[in-house]
């Protein structure tokens, strides 16, 4: 088993990585202060050749892998989670897209992505994140149009978006069957937008979408009626590494902020890194980075080949986000008093790491995904 990267794979990971710390790192905390949107740092990317990963060649992307996406996301998320969300976001909002859209859907709104636009993954509602048949969001078919109503929540890159991948009923008697996704222009009359304010990853713009009496062209719906769950969980079986990758980041940034700590602050006469009582946090630190970064690839590995990573990847989401959850938490004691203060970085480390346990996919609801797919592993062996 060869765990080497290509040379390719290595040039990127390391220009991102150069990115990071030269342009991101610097200025992360203004952005998070500001609660801004970093469409110039961004713009940067773009041109160092960071964004748009997946996207296919033909439509203006990269044409790239699921690795070279982990592998982007692991080294910015080192610089900041929040920023390195905002610039990957058009990989989310655009994978049902390459996932199911026709040619034309493709050619129309990933060039647009790949352009610079940015777009919205409108599934979460106030009442429907974790439940997503839950979703009360409905598209009524009215001949070659649907309308649209509903309300959603929590939805990345909602106040600046061009348009709104929408996951909406289109039978609401239909359970998950009932579910479809259209692609919905910003200025179609009866959309409204509101910004949300947030614990962490402050960079990437959060909002609610109003939507009342939307007119969406029948040729906006992405797939079959009913296919939208289905394209969903597609979606989020490619995009959960990525999100994997932010916690190996925000876990090797917090081993890396506590290993200097540690060995230049001092107690009892010594510095605190030869208590052992802290040396073990480092060391418990690095077990976690390893096991994160090794079942992270691993997801991508496979979604990459083609293979089902259904499990692969609640697995490396749910550990990756655990995990850097549980480090950010010690980097913060291993600091101390410091730890608890803005001047220093392990604050926003701690609060960028709480939502990686909650988007995409709760830690909660990885772990019902990871009990489904063995039952069903089991049952295949009988």
């Amino acid at each position: 088993m060869d765990f080497r990267l290509t040379p390719e794979q290595a040039e990127l990971q390391a220009r991102a990585r150069r990115f990071a710390e030269a342009v991101v790192k610097p200025i992360a905390a203004l952005y998070d202060q500001e609660e801004r949107h970093p469409h110039e740092l961004i713009v940067e990317a773009r041109r160092e050749g960071l964004t748009e990963i997946t996207i296919p060649r033909e439509y203006g992307g990269r044409g790239l892998g699921v690795i070279e996406l982990v592998l982007v996301a692991e080294q910015l998320a080192w610089a900041c989670a929040g920023f390195t969300a905002a610039a990957c976001s058009s990989c989310l909002a655009g994978e049902p897209i390459v996932v199911a859209g026709t040619e034309e859907q493709k050619q129309r709104w990933l060039s647009r992505l790949a352009a610079g636009e940015y777009a919205s993954f409108a599934l979460t509602e106030p009442d429907a994140g974790s439940d997503v048949v839950a979703l009360t969001t409905v598209a009524r078919r009215h001949g070659d149009t649907y309308v649209l109503n509903g309300h959603k929540r929590w939805i990345g890159n909602a106040p600046i978006a061009s348009f709104f991948v929408v996951f909406a009923k289109t039978d609401p008697t239909a359970g998950r069957n009932g579910i479809s996704v259209f692609v919905v222009e910003r200025e179609s009359p009866g959309i409204t937008t509101r910004p949300l304010r947030k614990l962490g990853q402050r960079a990437i713009s959060n909002g609610e979408i109003e939507f009342q009496d939307v007119v969406v062209p029948a040729a906006q719906l992405i797939g079959r009626e009913g296919d939208g769950f289905a394209i969903a969980m597609q979606t989020l079986r490619r995009t959960r590494p990525m999100v994997a990758a932010f916690g190996a980041g925000i876990i090797q940034r917090c081993l890396d902020e506590s290993l200097a700590y540690a060995q230049h602050r001092r107690a009892m006469g010594q510095p605190i890194i030869r208590h052992q009582a802290i040396g073990h946090k480092l060391a418990d630190m690095r077990i976690r980075l390893d096991a994160a970064r090794q079942l992270t690839y691993l997801a991508a590995w496979l979604a990459d080949r083609g293979e089902d990573n259904t499990l692969a990847a609640a697995v490396a989401k749910a550990f990756a986000a655990d995990a850097a959850m549980w480090v950010a938490t010690e980097a913060v004691q291993i600091f101390g008093g410091n730890g608890y203060s803005p001047d220093y970085p392990v604050e926003k480390l701690f609060r960028d790491a709480k939502l990686l346990q909650i988007y995409e996919g709760t830690s909660e609801i990885q772990r019902n995904v990871i009990v489904r797919e063995l039952v069903r592993l089991a049952g295949n062996r009988r």
